[in-house]
């Protein structure tokens, strides 16, 4: 798969918490060519059936992103905003944004202070605008502007805005593609609102009642070689969970993943990271309870405008999901 189109293509729709139409019908278009089914629940998740007749397996990947929402517009015709998800003023300063009717602006500060000490309420969109009233013809209050910045091949490894969790995304159509035949019943789930708490998983999860669950999302990548926030590298391959701030992965999954790589050759590695959650936090407490893992990606510069990941490694994830589908459970 051809990554860095697929990403491009993602991340020209719409698709920040709570808004996630337009990235859902241009992901219902890639997937459905493999599927039985595909329909959006009342909470906008995407749900992508392959009929068996085994237990029931869901794989969960969010595509919604962190954005901003336009919470003022001041007599200048700059805006106040508010965010949506996990936004670190230092990583998004001075960078683009785009609005879903196509205007955009570019974040700026309100007044000189030091960059530690800055919060959101410190900054603001600037679209250009010579007053309230022109801004008004632009943009309303409630707005949401997503990042601008372009998707971008270094060598071997992709930058781009939103990998989290486009990337993971473009790894469960990858293998969607891959499965030739299979018994247990498949349900590729793309879910909302994750950057707000898990939202959309929750009565996904519920609705399926799976017998086992995989969230599939991106991880701590190490930055730098005394960076403790996690144990994942990247090009170590898909990055097996086996605990985030949401969730301990049953033991039986970590054990089941890790010899499904073994034998089928796909490099891994196990994710613990001691922040920081995934779908997988909602899934396995569904019901009566769901035997749960994950598969991420490691990605470096997470929540910034160049998060950063290794094609080697979405390809190992992609081949694990498939991997894991196939398998007579």
């Amino acid at each position: 798969m051809d990554y860095l189109s697929v990403i491009q293509m993602l991340n020209v729709s719409h698709g920040p918490s709570g808004d996630e139409r337009q990235i859902a019908a241009t992901i219902r278009r890639l997937a459905e060519p493999y599927a039985d089914d595909c329909r959006v629940d009342t909470m906008g998740n995407l749900i992508v059936h392959k009929k068996g007749s085994g237990p029931k397996v869901m794989f969960a990947a969010h595509m919604d992103s962190i954005g901003l929402i336009v919470t003022h517009i001041d007599k200048d015709g700059y805006l106040s905003f508010g965010k949506l998800g996990g936004i670190h003023p230092d990583s998004i300063l001075h960078t683009p944004f785009r609005f879903q009717n196509g205007v955009t602006g570019v974040v700026a500060l309100r007044q000189k202070k030091s960059l530690k000490d800055v919060t959101v309420n410190d900054l603001y969109l600037d679209i250009g605008a010579k007053d309230e009233a022109h801004a008004r013809r632009l943009v309303q209050v409630g707005d949401t502007a997503v990042s601008h910045m372009p998707a971008y091949m270094l060598e071997s490894r992709l930058v781009s805005p939103y990998l989290d969790n486009r990337i993971s995304c473009a790894a469960m159509l990858e293998a969607l593609s891959m499965i030739r035949t299979h018994t247990s019943d498949l349900y590729f789930v793309f879910t909302v609102q994750e950057e707000l708490g898990l939202r959309g998983s929750k009565p996904a999860a519920y609705a399926i009642d799976p017998d086992y669950g995989i969230a599939v999302d991106v991880t701590i990548g190490r930055e730098i070689e005394d960076d403790k926030k996690g144990s994942s590298v990247l090009g170590g391959g898909a990055a097996i969970k086996v605990m985030d701030n949401s969730v301990i992965c049953h033991p039986k999954m970590v054990e089941t993943l890790e010899n499904l790589a073994l034998s089928s050759k796909i490099p891994c590695q196990r994710d613990v990271i001691t922040g920081g959650g995934t779908d997988a936090g909602s899934i396995h407490l569904t019901r009566d309870g769901v035997v749960t893992g994950g598969i991420s990606i490691p990605c470096r510069y997470i929540h910034s405008p160049v998060e950063m990941v290794e094609k080697s490694d979405v390809t190992a994830a992609a081949r694990l999901i498939a991997a894991f589908a196939t398998k007579n459970l």
